[in-house]
């Protein structure tokens, strides 16, 4: 059985030691989010079924702007290749929005800011890659939307870092391909904060000094096959989107509250390549460690579908010896019907960065103002002094 958790609070809140790090009882007692404020969750989908995040999700506002690639994602699950909102095939993007937003509801696990709205800005493919096309089209149109607030847990593929003018060991045509990207990138990333978008985005997972990052092997990524060792220039390269401009840089603690193992960093804190750390967990971080450990990890929300693929629940929806201490699953019943929430540990900046997303939707929610006939929010370079002034 979970720890015994905080009176009012949701049965698995007694394991989100990552909520208990940033202090977020405290902050309930100020606000728990406006329903006005809204944090667009760019990632891989969010289930729309869940029953922790269906209470939170604007699905009339959420939008897909990917297509399946049967290469990376296999065969289609739609008719035209594009699957739809409130779907997420993966599981990172519902884990995501689960920690920024699941619903106080006396379900699973109550996420940072439980009173905000969640939008689903759908770029990543089933894959979990994010091309170019989708990721600019999700920042532009949180902007255009009025959206206050979006987590970017993330990349940009195919390239690791985009150097101007490619790296010396690059051909031409791959330098022209980073200098447009790192073009179309900049431009999505100023009209995204120009329209106060508050961008929150992970620092990346490679135990890399970002100050420092040396020789990058991965890339690009796709097509498979063209990999090759590339010199980064610290001045000329970039990891996109959190070393894009405007961008609040999230690494990863354990519930030690050092740097995770895998986490990026820089040593020169100057930079502007981080901004903040945040609880996303080190299976490690725990006493005279010989083993992975769940709990020293992030519990968050994950859609049946895939806790079922990944073998760790069967088909009759019970957890598997394989799920048995990662998985956990959750029933109530919702208008006379019995409904039942998957929760799963997952770690990475990736789970860092939505901590920072939602204490980011709680400042809007705490300072943010009404303007204009409908809108409500606060300017960006504001939302991130308060966050810096008060981590």
């Amino acid at each position: 059985p979970p720890p015994t958790a905080p009176e009012g609070a949701d049965p698995f809140d007694g394991w989100l030691w990552g909520t208990e790090a940033i202090g977020v009882a405290d902050a309930h007692e100020v606000t728990t989010g406006r329903r006005e404020v809204r944090v667009g969750i760019i990632d891989t989908g969010v289930d729309a079924d869940h029953p922790d995040l269906a209470p939170v999700l604007d699905t009339g506002l959420s939008r897909s702007f990917v297509s399946d690639l049967a290469d990376i994602d296999g065969p289609c699950e739609a008719q035209d290749c594009v699957d739809p909102v409130g779907e997420d095939d993966n599981g990172h993007g519902t884990h995501v929005a689960g920690t920024v937003a699941a619903a106080a509801n006396g379900l699973g696990v109550t996420g940072v800011a439980p009173g905000v709205t969640l939008v689903d800005l759908r770029a990543g493919q089933d894959s979990g890659m994010f091309f170019l096309g989708p990721t600019v089209n999700a920042l532009t149109y949180a902007a255009d939307q009025e959206i206050d607030v979006v987590n970017m847990s993330f990349y940009v593929d195919p390239w690791a870092y985009y150097c101007q003018d490619g790296a010396p060991e690059d051909s031409p045509e791959e330098a022209a391909e980073q200098n447009m990207i790192i073009e179309s990138m900049s431009r999505a990333l100023n009209y995204a904060h120009d329209h106060d978008v508050t961008m929150v985005g992970a620092l990346g997972n490679a135990a890399t000094d970002l100050a420092n990052p040396g020789t990058d092997s991965s890339s690009p990524n796709y097509p498979a096959g063209n990999e090759h060792d590339r010199t980064i220039d610290n001045s000329s390269c970039w990891d996109l989107p959190v070393e894009g401009e405007h961008v609040i840089g999230v690494s990863s603690v354990g519930p030690s509250e050092r740097k995770a193992y895998y986490s990026n960093y820089t040593t020169d804190v100057d930079s502007g390549e981080i901004e903040v750390s945040a609880p996303g967990g080190d299976a490690y971080d725990w006493p005279n460690a010989t083993g992975p450990n769940p709990e020293s990890i992030i519990l968050s929300s994950v859609p049946e579908n895939v806790v079922k693929s990944e073998g760790s629940v069967d088909e009759d929806g019970n957890i598997t010896p394989a799920g048995e201490g990662w998985v956990f699953k959750d029933c109530d019943r919702v208008k006379g019907k019995e409904v039942c929430g998957y929760y799963e540990y997952y770690q990475g900046t990736s789970m860092a960065s939505p901590h920072a997303a939602g204490v980011s939707a709680l400042i809007v929610s705490r300072y943010g103002k009404v303007h204009g006939k409908a809108g409500f929010g606060l300017a960006a370079d504001t939302v991130k002094e308060v966050l810096m002034d008060s981590a």
